[in-house]
């Protein structure tokens, strides 16, 4: 059965005049009545009791003329959401983020914005380290990932910098250090260190190892954490001290303190940006990718 029909028997049936209601709908008045008399025969049911210079709905008719105009909105509503859908306006969006991330707020500031300008997306989170949130990526369990470098762009993953910032050491309050302005690698030297999990031979524990090395010693690593926040609270405990992005000052602040790494330390950084795939990128999600990277280029 084709919609058109049903449009058409909707303006009859509104307007009780062929004439009248060929000329709403832009056609000839002979062609609308071969319409509605071919969908009463589609049907095997009279939809229009037809006299001399009237015409009225039977009974039948009144049924179909309240089931089609359910069926004619149900119609509508479809597109819409398709469309919204199509411009990333409704759906769903599934977004990973290392720890960290969420305690910046180039992160922060962008989810903000977009439940603002897109409330109807349903937004789900996801925690990991960045090696599983890639794999989640690669996989299509998530759409983007707010994760720190280093990231192999290839032809499925794009990753995009957004932000840089300085890595600050953490010791314990009470620790001979804790007075200081600065510290050098060097004074770390006989230090005991606790860093977060270092699954690969990459990111930022290995970036803070090779920078001691390059200082002329190796760091004593004494314990390894599953997150950021729980090495902090690990040097809190008086294990050792660490050295973490300068956006986790926050954390634990009644029990350590942060200080900033000067000569080679003050070389190493640790970067935040969006990967998401290449191909197949919803339309939230590039919605997302879109105000992120605006927001990267603006700062």
């Amino acid at each position: 059965m084709d919609l058109r029909h049903l449009r058409y028997f909707v303006v009859v049936a509104e307007e009780l005049h062929f004439t009248k209601a060929a000329q709403r709908i832009g056609i000839a008045q002979p062609p609308l009545t071969f319409q509605i008399k071919a969908l009463e025969n589609e049907l095997g049911v009279q939809l229009f009791d037809r006299q001399p210079g009237r015409v009225s709905l039977t009974e039948p008719g009144k049924i179909y003329l309240e089931e089609v105009r359910v069926i004619l909105e149900h119609v509508r509503t479809a597109a819409l959401r398709c469309q919204l859908s199509a411009k990333g306006v409704t759906g769903r969006l599934k977004i990973g983020f290392t720890e960290s991330a969420s305690f910046r707020e180039e992160m922060t500031n962008a989810l903000h914005q977009y439940r603002s300008l897109f409330p109807q997306i349903d937004i789900s989170l996801e925690k990991n380290r960045t090696g599983p949130l890639m794999d989640s990526l690669r996989q299509g369990r998530i759409d983007v990932a707010f994760v720190r470098p280093p990231i192999e762009s290839d032809a499925e993953i794009q990753f995009v910098l957004i932000s840089t910032e300085p890595m600050v050491a953490v010791v314990p309050k009470g620790h001979r250090l804790e007075g200081s302005s600065t510290i050098a690698l060097e004074e770390l030297r006989d230090e005991l260190f606790v860093l977060y999990s270092r699954t690969t031979r990459s990111g930022l524990p290995e970036m803070v190892i090779n920078a001691c090395e390059a200082s002329g010693f190796m760091p004593k690593v004494v314990q390894y954490a599953p997150q950021i926040s729980s090495t902090i609270n690990l040097v809190a405990g008086g294990l050792g001290i660490s050295i973490v992005p300068a956006c986790m000052r926050s954390s634990r602040a009644d029990a350590v303190r942060y200080i900033p790494l000067t000569g080679a330390g003050a070389g190493i950084s640790a970067r935040l940006g969006i990967a998401h795939r290449v191909k197949g990128l919803l339309p939230a999600a590039e919605n997302l990718v879109r105000l992120v990277t605006a927001d990267a280029a603006v700062s």
